[in-house]
């Protein structure tokens, strides 16, 4: 059956496949740590951008796909939000550590019945580049914005290039990325285009940025990706472009001090909603 990417009964991801059930589920050991990594590399770049942005004092947020919650904590804890909403398809990891101001919700971000209020700040990020239907959550998340309030969204840029040298993490990586759209859905070429899909949204004083962690050994980032490629093996192989050895290589190579690589940024883009 054949169903508009809009549709309630279609799935986000290709052949049945969404970002937690198909790769990366969070009941197996170790997701949470995975999660953590990232967490480590991104989360004081996002938290300093949430806060020039004015998050603070008398603030409530809406934080989607929350995962181990930690930018939800770090709003509550160190910029001083009121309340954070962190809403996930699955919170076991939120409901692990309770923490006060901090209210997981169980829900699917997609469902046309998802309406969890109006918020000073949404905020998703890694969450959009999963889904399919992405242009028109764009405009969902915009709408729980109250007015004056900012939408915050963040994912992946890819910084390998079909002109760069043919390397082993690059080949691994290009795999990583075809792997997961042709099992999720996953797309990041349009994560460049953010600011103008903001403007389109009615959104204003957009802005952009992109950080960019050194790969280094044993650093956050470096076991991120080693983690993720252990855990996307089955789909990156399926790619037909490389095989286990080649993954075990790439992920020696990001523990080796000859790696000499850019890793995927992270562009976070942000607008704020028309006062009334």
């Amino acid at each position: 059956m054949n169903l508009p990417d809009d549709d309630p009964a279609r799935p986000d991801g290709v052949a049945g496949g969404r970002y937690g059930e198909a790769v990366f589920r969070p009941e197996l050991p170790g997701e949470d740590d995975r999660i953590d990594l990232g967490a480590l590399a991104y989360d004081d770049f996002t938290l300093a951008r949430l806060r020039a942005l004015g998050a603070g004092p008398g603030w409530r947020c809406l934080d989607v796909g929350a995962g181990t919650g930690t930018v939800s904590r770090l709003l509550l804890d160190r910029a001083g939000v009121s309340e954070v909403v962190a809403v996930d398809r699955d919170t076991t990891f939120l409901t692990a550590h309770p923490t006060p101001g901090l209210t997981p919700l169980e829900a699917d971000i997609t469902a046309l019945d998802f309406a969890p209020g109006r918020f000073r700040l949404v905020h998703a990020r890694f969450v959009l580049m999963h889904l399919r239907n992405w242009p028109r959550m764009i405009g969902k998340l915009a709408s729980l914005v109250t007015p004056g309030g900012v939408l915050v969204l963040g994912d992946a840029v890819d910084l390998t290039t079909p002109a760069a040298p043919t390397t082993t993490y690059g080949r691994v990586m290009r795999a990583m990325w075809q792997g997961l759209g042709d099992s999720l859905g996953t797309d990041v070429s349009w994560v460049p285009d953010y600011p103008a899909r903001l403007k389109e949204a009615g959104l204003l004083s957009v802005g952009a940025e992109i950080l960019v962690p050194p790969l280094l050994p044993g650093s956050p980032i470096s076991r991120f990706w080693a983690d993720t490629w252990e855990r996307a093996r089955e789909p990156m192989t399926a790619t037909g472009s490389v095989d286990d050895a080649t993954i075990d290589a790439a992920i020696r190579y990001l523990d080796s001090p000859d790696c000499a690589a850019l890793s995927p940024g992270l562009l976070t883009a942000w607008g704020v909603k028309a006062p009334e």
